[in-house]
């Protein structure tokens, strides 16, 4: 058999497809537009719409490489030949195409003829009861013993839930002649087997529907889904067992040698560590690529949960410091000319790699050792020791888990939860969370509230229900009586997805109730808070109004909102994802995926670009569609979030398209000007932007101008000369500043404070507070008296809004005294804190009250009162 290197055998596979009439296409985003899955996990996942009928295929026959991410196995990667966490997953696709002949005529062509594979270490399988493959495989030449009839557990793939498309599959196996178990008397097959016929290609014939009781009913349109593992096909192409042992794996684990000092296949327990970093290498480049960031919560959860995991792996191999980054440049020289995105991101997958090794693996070490101690003690891993480990090391639990069923330790993860959930509890309680019971009391009311204010702010409604301290009644009657009103019809925006309630008055025959609050406690009521004057009942006419001047505030800033997201992807790379969000009158705030701090020149540039946008006066156009075709356009549909089968999309031309239930301006232009007045952190790899729009930038604009008018009078400049006019006075200060540091160095005298000189058992020390001097004049002064009495020195400075403290001890004192640990001492009294070495050390503090009480601490110390 010939061999071939993983990039030979893609391109074969592609190739050979292409020629069958197959469209080649790219791989999709390891992000699926599916918010069901977390990752794309097959190669049919992108076309899933397809499968289930939802959407018609643009092209019939379809062939791709597919990137995959699967985590449900983690734990035996590294151990096994063929677990992997990231893989590449070759298929040939038919939307109601081709079906069994061709799928199963093909797959035998390209593995015989293409890979030139050895039939007689070939088997294959088919579902007990498909005869028609088993005839199609048996006229193809395939003895009839090598074509094993597999039950529907092991041969049969099952709709994604209860119902939907299914059928059954046939796959096709590899000999490796390794040894195995087999049952006496029978002739080993991949049936009755582990580990010796490897699967290297899975037809599954998607030709029935499954219905609510199980039964099979034919589709009209069957389907071909296959799926090749290119690490699997790679290893027997190249005459190895392991996976690991590939050419796609090689210049990794060489890169895995050279930057830990370690070899590889030279101790068993190393070699895990190893092929767990090759692995999680590659998962965590790809995934971060594709805009995936650490975090504590979905993707970036199971992102953080890997990187750790190859980050603890390498500490067992003796890593001290960050190293996983530097081996990201092997998997992107392997791999970049086929995923040019990994190449485009390196440096930035770099750096967020390296962003949480430095943040982890200090802590990790630490933990690994408490670990150790822990087990060597009670052999086992308590529920408290467990979160003592999370809670102050950072130590994750899935970490403690490999560990105790590494070395058959035993876990109490069942603790370990109550201990967590302990802890959510009482910081909901230090927060002062309110807690809201499930029952609002709004439940089973058999009423509706019919929003009408995406057309209107004013409307017509009757009164269906008021609530007054919780209970219902008919009539309302009071001056500023805080209460709840429910209309059939309403213009007023209930609380939801980052954009803030609306605002205004209900007038009644006899009262005027004003709404400070709307929220929507159960679907489909919207509830009106606030405050009535006069009197109001239940089924009265009222006439609501929204606040016009807040709502078209606020609309403005969530179309900007829009603009924005869209900007920065395109600005800072696909990589960016909202991470939360707040639209109100008087801003927005947007936070969003990101790993570093936005230059002035991003900042300036997403400005302009999204003010660009607004001055083509764009219409903003909303649509409502199925979630599956908006999703197929291109609309943005955040992970988290839960949609239904009908969405509400929010469409700028070709630049934005959202999914969102908010209101919007009805076209870019009635946004005004747009304008960034803040960037920071939120979180590790998540940064927010604050900006303002319309009516506010002026009025930002005009504050401006009228602190620029005021330093034009105070410095007696024009505008264009008021910088330079500010350096010139900083200057001024600076050199007055150094010249009235000189006067004091000339004015304190060091034999003045030389002669306040104590002793004890012969050593000498002395203690002056002085009044508003330098770090560097103390230092110089400090040697100045030292070298006069030789002996200790204590002097402590007050400034106007702190305290330093130098010590100075003499060479020769310093098996008796240490200039570092007298300052340390000295200064928390002070309320502050520092350090430094024996002979010389400075602190700071801020407690001048306590001065005294550090003298006399000081003098304490020299007499060996207080060690």
């Amino acid at each position: 058999m010939k061999f071939m290197t993983s990039d030979e055998i893609r391109e074969a596979y592609l190739s050979f497809f292409e020629k069958k009439g197959h469209k080649r296409l790219p791989s999709a985003s390891l992000i699926p537009d599916d918010p069901q899955l977390m990752f794309t996990v097959a190669g049919m996942v992108p076309f899933k719409p397809i499968f289930w009928g939802k959407v018609d295929p643009v092209y019939p026959r379809v062939t791709t490489c597919q990137k995959c991410v699967r985590t449900n196995d983690i734990e035996n990667v590294g151990r096994t030949p063929r677990h992997h966490t990231f893989f590449e997953m070759l298929g040939n696709f038919s939307f109601g195409d081709y079906f069994k002949q061709e799928a199963i005529e093909w797959a035998w062509e390209f593995v015989t003829k293409v890979l030139e594979m050895p039939e007689e270490k070939l088997w294959v399988s088919v579902y007990e009861y498909d005869d028609e493959a088993y005839e199609i495989w048996r006229k193809l030449g395939v003895p009839e013993r090598k074509i094993v009839r597999m039950s529907k557990e092991d041969n049969f793939w099952g709709p994604a839930g209860p119902t939907g498309p299914c059928g059954p599959c046939s796959e096709i196996f590899y000999d490796t002649g390794v040894e195995v178990p087999v049952p006496e008397g029978q002739e080993p097959t991949p049936a009755n087997t582990d580990g010796r016929y490897i699967e290297i290609w899975n037809l599954v014939f998607t030709e029935f529907y499954q219905d609510e009781e199980g039964n099979l009913h034919p589709l009209p349109r069957k389907n071909i889904d296959t799926g090749a593992g290119l690490e699997r096909i790679s290893a027997m192409m190249q005459g190895v067992y392991w996976n690991f042992d590939t050419d796609l794996f090689k210049p990794i684990i060489e890169s895995i040698e050279n930057v830990l000092k370690v070899s590889y296949k030279s101790d068993k327990v190393k070699d895990v560590s190893i092929r767990v970093i090759a692995d999680h290498v590659r998962s965590v480049t790809f995934m971060i690529a594709d805009g995936v960031l650490p975090s504590n919560e979905g993707r970036g959860y199971v992102l953080r949960r890997v990187l750790r995991r190859a980050l603890r792996h390498g500490v067992l191999l003796g890593a001290k410091e960050p190293f996983l980054y530097k081996i990201v440049d092997s998997v992107v020289q392997k791999m970049g000319k086929i995923y040019p995105e990994i190449v485009e991101k390196q440096g930035f997958v770099e750096n967020i790699v390296k962003g949480e090794e430095l943040k982890f693996i200090n802590n990790l070490s630490r933990g690994l050792e408490i670990v150790q101690k822990i087990v060597s003690i009670s052999g086992k891993i308590s529920a408290e020791d467990a979160f003592k480990l999370y809670d102050t090391y950072g130590f994750p639990i899935d970490i403690l888990r490999d560990i105790a069923t590494e070395n058959g330790y035993e876990l109490d993860e069942k603790g370990f939860e109550k201990y967590l959930e302990e802890q959510r509890e009482r910081s909901r309680k230090a927060q002062g969370e309110i807690e809201f019971a499930q029952k609002t009391g709004y439940e089973n009311l058999g009423i509706e509230t019919v929003f009408v204010g995406y057309d209107t702010l004013v409307s017509e409604s009757s009164v269906l229900k008021i609530r007054v301290n919780g209970e219902f009644v008919e009539k309302a009657e009071g001056n500023n009586l805080e209460c709840e009103l429910i209309l059939d019809i309403t213009p007023f925006y209930a609380e939801k997805g980052g954009q803030v309630a609306d605002t205004g008055v209900i007038k009644s025959q006899d009262g005027l109730f004003t709404v400070e609050y709307v929220y929507s406690p159960v679907e489909g009521i919207i509830v009106h808070r606030g405050k009535l004057n006069g009197k109001i009942s239940v089924n009265e006419k009222v006439q609501s109004q929204v606040d016009e001047i807040k709502r078209k505030s606020t609309m403005r800033n969530h179309t900007a909102t829009h603009i924005l997201h869209s900007t920065l992807r395109k600005v800072l790379g696909s990589h960016v994802r909202q991470a939360g969000s707040l639209v109100e009158p008087t801003r927005l705030r947007f936070d969003f995926t990101h790993y570093q701090a936005l230059t002035k020149d991003e900042i300036t540039k997403i400005e302009n670009i999204v003010n660009e946008v607004i001055l083509k006066a764009i219409p903003v156009v909303t649509e409502i569609k199925s979630y599956d075709e908006a999703v197929k356009e291109g609309a943005m549909a955040l992970f988290e979030e839960k949609y239904g089968d009908f969405v509400r999309v929010v469409k700028v031309s070709d630049f934005s398209e959202e999914l969102c239930g908010g209101t919007h301006v009805k076209n870019t232009g009635e946004i005004g000007l747009f304008k960034i007045v803040s960037e920071s952190a939120v979180s590790a790899g998540v940064r927010r932007i604050e900006a303002i729009t319309g009516l506010n930038s002026l009025e930002y604009l005009r504050t401006d101008e009228e602190l620029f008018e005021k330093l034009k009078l105070l410095l007696e400049a024009p505008k264009s000369e008021i910088v330079e006019k500010i350096q010139k006075i900083l200057e001024e200060k600076k050199n007055l500043e150094k010249e009235i540091q000189e006067i004091k160095r000339k004015l304190i005298n060091p034999e003045e404070i030389a002669k306040k000189v104590k002793e004890y058992n012969n050593i000498k020390y002395v203690v002056s507070v002085l009044e508003d001097v330098e770090p560097d004049i103390l230092k110089d002064l400090i040697d100045n008296i030292s070298d006069r009495i030789k002996g200790i020195v204590l002097l402590i400075s007050k400034m106007s809004d702190k305290i330093i403290v130098t010590v100075k001890v003499p060479k020769e004192l310093t098996q008796d005294y240490n200039a570092g640990n007298i300052a340390k001492l000295v200064s928390k009294v002070l309320g502050g804190g520092g350090g430094g070495s024996p002979t010389f050390a400075q602190a700071g503090g801020k407690l001048i009250e306590k001065i005294d009480e550090a003298t006399e601490l000081f003098e304490k110390i020299i007499r060996k009162e207080v060690q």
